[in-house]
């Protein structure tokens, strides 16, 4: 018997997201970068790039309470 995997559907169309972490404190927050780029790999290597801005704005999203469903969500520059 061949197993099968179910796996959600993405819509590429609407770009990749890529989740990070933002420490608060001792804390820990959920956040992604909501990004247009069609692969997940673009997406990765622009967070990696500017992470530091990102974080800077998912902290100032943080402290105004901006958060949705327990994730902070940031899109690109």
């Amino acid at each position: 018997m061949k197993s099968i995997r179910i796996v959600p559907e993405t819509d590429n169309r609407r770009g990749h997201s890529v989740p990070f972490v933002l420490a608060v404190g001792s804390n820990r927050q959920a956040c992604v970068l909501k990004t247009t780029f069609k692969t997940q790999s673009q997406a990765r290597s622009y967070l990696q790039k500017h992470r530091t801005v990102l974080e800077v704005m998912a902290r100032s999203r943080f402290e105004r309470g901006e958060i949705d469903e327990g994730i902070v969500q940031v899109r690109m520059l």
